[in-house]
C-alpha cells in the first residue's frame, strides 16, 4: 500500500500540501484536513513571495474543517520553528500527521475562527485503494498531484466539539514550485464512490485559457484507468458568485450543499452520474483572479491568523467558555 512521504524537498516559492476529505456513513455530516508547507492561500505567504522572501517552511498550516452539526473551521498559520517532519510523520505546532504502520493518524489540537472554539481530538485513516502514480496537473510540469488513497474508511474522535463519526474518505498530496496563480485560472475537482471504485475529475484552466480534464477511475483490484470524460454541467453559483461545474454521464447534477463558501472556492456536496451510478460526491471549484484581487488579500488575515513562534506549550489562550 502506497503511503504519504513527508520530507519531501520544497522548493522557494513553491509548496507541499496532504489532503484529507471525509462523509459520514449517514450523509450528514464531513470534514477536510488539508496540512500545508508553504501554504498556498496565506496571505502573509503572497507579500513574502512579493519581496523575494518566499521561504515556504515559514508559511505552514493545518486547514480542520467540520461541515454539518457543531461545524468548525480553523486555519492558523505558523513559522519554521513550529514545523516537525521526518519520512512517516509531519507536525505543524500543536497538530501533526503520523503513519502508525496500517493508519494515518491526525492529532488536531486547533482553535476555530473566527469565534475561538477548539477542535481538539483524533482523525484516523484506513487506505482501502492506493496510488502510487503522479500526474502532471500543467504543460510544464510544475505543479503535480498524487490521490494516494482515492478510497479509504475514516474514523473521527473528537472530544471538541464532541463528535464521533466514521464514513468514507479520500486523502491526496499536491506540489509545486511556483505559485498556482501563475499557472492557473480556476479549477473543478470532485470525487466519488461507485460500486467500482472511486473516481475522481480534476477539470483545470491555466492562464493562457487551455482547459485539461483528468478523469481517473480505480479498481478495487488496484489498477487504474483514464476515462472519456462525461458532459460538463454547470452548477448553481456560490453565493460569492464563484462558477461551479461538474460532470456527468446523464448531462445532469444537482447540488446538495454547499460545505464552504468563501471569496475564492466552494466546497459543495453534490449528486452526479459516474459510471452509470447515482453517486454523491465532493466538489470544489476555485478562482485563482479572485484569490489575486487585493481586496480579497486584505481580508484573509482575518480568517487566517498567524502564529511566528511557537514554543511547544499550548497553543494561545481562548475563552474557555466557548470550549465546547
Amino acid at each position: 500500500m502506497m503511503i504519504p512521504s513527508f520530507d519531501q524537498a520544497v522548493q522557494r516559492d513553491g509548496y507541499a500540501w496532504w489532503y484529507l476529505d471525509a462523509i459520514s456513513d449517514d450523509g450528514d455530516l464531513g470534514l477536510t484536513v488539508i496540512a500545508f508547507i508553504g501554504s498556498v492561500f496565506s496571505p502573509y505567504y503572497a507579500w513574502q513571495r512579493a519581496r523575494s522572501k518566499g521561504n515556504p517552511f515559514n508559511h505552514c498550516a493545518i486547514n480542520v474543517a467540520l461541515y454539518g452539526r457543531r461545524g468548525r473551521w480553523s486555519m492558523t498559520e505558523r513559522g519554521e520553528s513550529a514545523l516537525c517532519r521526518n519520512a512517516t510523520s509531519l507536525r505543524i505546532g500543536p497538530s501533526g500527521l503520523r503513519w502508525t504502520g496500517s493508519s494515518l493518524l491526525i492529532d488536531i489540537e486547533e482553535w476555530a475562527f473566527p469565534l475561538p472554539r477548539r477542535i481538539r481530538g483524533q482523525i484516523r485513516i484506513h487506505p482501502l485503494i492506493g496510488n502510487s502514480i503522479t500526474i502532471a496537473l500543467d504543460q510544464e510540469k510544475r505543479h503535480n498531484w498524487t490521490p494516494i488513497w482515492p478510497e479509504a474508511r475514516v474514523e473521527v474522535d473528537l472530544l471538541t466539539p464532541s463528535l464521533n463519526w466514521s464514513g468514507e474518505g479520500y486523502f491526496d498530496h499536491n506540489t509545486g514550485i511556483e505559485p498556482l496563480e501563475k499557472a492557473f485560472n480556476s479549477w473543478h475537482w470532485s470525487r466519488a464512490v461507485t460500486s467500482s471504485g472511486p473516481v475522481v475529475l480534476y477539470d483545470t484552466s491555466d492562464c493562457g485559457g487551455r482547459r485539461a480534464i483528468h478523469a481517473l477511475h480505480f479498481s478495487r483490484d488496484g489498477s487504474r484507468s483514464e476515462l472519456e470524460p462525461s458532459p460538463e454541467v454547470s452548477l448553481p453559483s456560490s453565493g460569492w458568485r464563484i462558477a461551479r461545474s461538474t460532470r456527468s454521464d446523464s448531462g445532469r447534477a444537482r447540488l446538495k450543499a454547499t460545505w464552504e463558501d468563501t471569496p475564492f472556492y466552494a466546497r459543495s456536496l453534490i449528486h452526479t452520474r459516474l459510471l452509470g451510478e447515482e453517486v454523491t460526491a465532493v466538489h470544489e471549484s476555485l478562482s485563482l483572479p479572485r484569490f489575486c484581487a487585493p481586496l480579497v488579500q486584505l481580508m484573509l488575515p482575518f480568517r487566517m491568523p498567524r502564529r511566528s513562534n511557537w514554543s511547544g506549550s499550548n497553543d494561545g489562550e481562548a475563552d474557555k467558555a466557548n470550549d465546547g
